[in-house]
């Protein structure tokens, strides 16, 4: 029999109701002799109240006290999800991060994990218990507790999943797998079976909601097969359509199949473009005003600089909306020292990608992805190419027709 961890996401465990429904589906698992991990969120909405708790007492809360908050509400999942295992006659088990050794560093509200100490569950596991440990946390090595950032649970998962050497993750949604696009945006987009590691990690990258970047990485890096399923089916459906729905995330090298050329359309909306006008072109311009944008703890996209006019050239570069107006005030603050002659700004602005390892032996994808946008009369602000995606920044306005008309370009609705 294998060892399978399982993750429930903060709508599948919503409600009592729903976590009988988890416990049902768990012991379905338990009683076919797998080894079982669970993993779940908090209940839907419970992070975003105690958040919001927090910011009616202090508008910009202290991280670490954040975090200390933030934390509860996993850790109520857990004792509730035991209960409910419990009352079937189930030898279940709960645990915080702290309690099984999730050792992350001090980076508070986006902590990452450095190691997981296998021990106490391995013991329960081999004691036929069913082990439930809280997502999206841990503590660091000076005993504080962290939180992993938003949809932390997912990576919590894989992680755990990795370092006890489990022979698959599922992860629990209330989406039944992944799509080719987002199917509230494009009423033909249509669910994958099967997806690349690689194609994953784009489309969590660039806006795919499904799953935390961070756990696409983990599961590639130690080669954890995670699939992605919907927890809002009949829990007790048979065990064996169960393992084989959903979307299988895998590796490339393991499948024959010739690839489709584009796997899917990803967007983000909530994208900000910065322009730095008129510094001084010389050696480290990019590092001077990234490095303050670094410290502050701001994550940067798409980056451009332009060619040099008269020794002077400008630098743009997109952050999350939410950053926005953070980042130009670190970047005022630093004017004297980066020399610049105007600092200009869009927020409402939107990234739409094109995703496929099917780039590699295919050309032509840039030039039918530009020509699409210029007969829908969409101007390409910023442009970012990878090995197996393209990416556009496009007026916010423009979003959801760019999304609809590139998915039907590439011919996304047929299997």
């Amino acid at each position: 029999m294998a060892f399978i961890v399982h993750k429930y996401g903060g709508t599948s465990m919503g409600s009592t109701d729903r976590i009988k429904n988890v416990a049902a589906r768990v012991a379905k698992w338990h009683d076919a002799g797998h080894r079982i991990v669970v993993v779940p969120s908090a209940m839907s909405g419970e992070t975003n109240r105690l958040i919001a708790l927090a910011k009616e007492l202090m508008p910009q809360p202290d991280p670490r006290e954040l975090d200390m908050i933030a934390s509860t509400g996993e850790q109520v999942s857990v004792g509730l999800l035991a209960m409910a295992l419990q009352a079937r006659g189930k030898d279940a088990v709960s645990y915080t991060g702290w309690q099984v050794g999730i050792k992350t560093d001090s980076a508070f509200t986006k902590a990452r994990i450095q190691s997981i100490d296998d021990k106490r569950v391995q013991a329960d596991l081999d004691a036929g218990k069913i082990v439930i440990i809280t997502g999206f946390q841990g503590v660091d090595d000076h005993g504080n507790i962290t939180t992993l950032g938003r949809g932390g649970s997912d990576t919590s998962a894989v992680a755990i999943a990795a370092a006890l050497k489990a022979d698959e993750c599922l992860i629990y949604t209330d989406v039944d797998g992944i799509y080719t696009t987002d199917p509230r945006v494009v009423d033909e987009a249509r669910r994958l079976s099967k997806i690349t590691f690689e194609e994953m990690l784009e489309l969590a990258s660039l806006g795919s909601k499904v799953l935390q970047t961070r756990s696409v990485e983990f599961a590639g890096n130690y080669r954890v097969p995670t699939r992605v399923l919907s927890s809002l089916t009949d829990p007790m459906m048979p065990l064996d359509e169960e393992a084989k729905s959903g979307t299988l995330i895998s590796f490339e090298e393991e499948s024959n199949m010739e690839q489709a050329v584009i796997s899917g359309i990803a967007f983000q909306r909530d994208e900000a473009k910065i322009t730095v006008l008129g510094v001084p072109d010389k050696p480290g311009v990019a590092f001077h005003i990234l490095g303050p944008i670094a410290d502050a703890n701001i994550e940067v996209d798409m980056i451009i600089q332009n060619v040099s006019v008269d020794g002077k050239t400008d630098f743009t570069f997109t952050v999350s909306r939410n950053e926005y107006q953070r980042a130009m005030a670190v970047l005022e603050a630093n004017k004297d020292v980066l020399g610049f002659a105007r600092l200009v700004g869009d927020g409402k602005v939107s990234k739409v990608s094109a995703v496929g390892v099917g780039m590699r032996s295919h050309v032509g994808v840039a030039s039918q992805m530009f020509r699409t946008l210029s007969e829908e009369g969409i101007n390409i602000m910023m442009i970012s190419t990878s090995e197996i995606k393209i990416s556009v920044l496009i007026d916010e306005k423009y979003m959801e027709l760019a999304v609809r008309a590139l998915h039907k370009a590439f011919a996304l609705e047929q299997a």
